[in-house]
């Protein structure tokens, strides 16, 4: 004797799943995923600072170019 597999499917009666997935194309996003983002939530005094993207990533590239400069330490020598 053979179970009988249920689904316990909560769409209702009315919606036929075939109408409801015809036209759609597999992977239409899959391309914009696999790039991924990076989002960052900025504290609300930072982004008072900033008025867009382009403010904040020019800053931290000026960041990104200071931590380049070699810093030189100052010796205080007695006389």
């Amino acid at each position: 004797m053979k179970k009988e597999v249920g689904m316990d499917d909560e769409l209702r009666p009315e919606y036929d799943l075939a109408k409801l997935l015809k036209g759609g194309v597999r992977g239409k996003y899959a391309d914009r995923y696999r790039e991924g983002t990076n989002l960052v939530l900025l504290s609300s005094d930072v982004a008072e600072v900033f008025p867009d993207e382009k403010a904040v990533n020019e800053a931290l590239r000026l960041v990104m170019q200071l931590t380049k400069i070699p810093m030189v330490r100052r010796h205080n020598v007695s006389k």
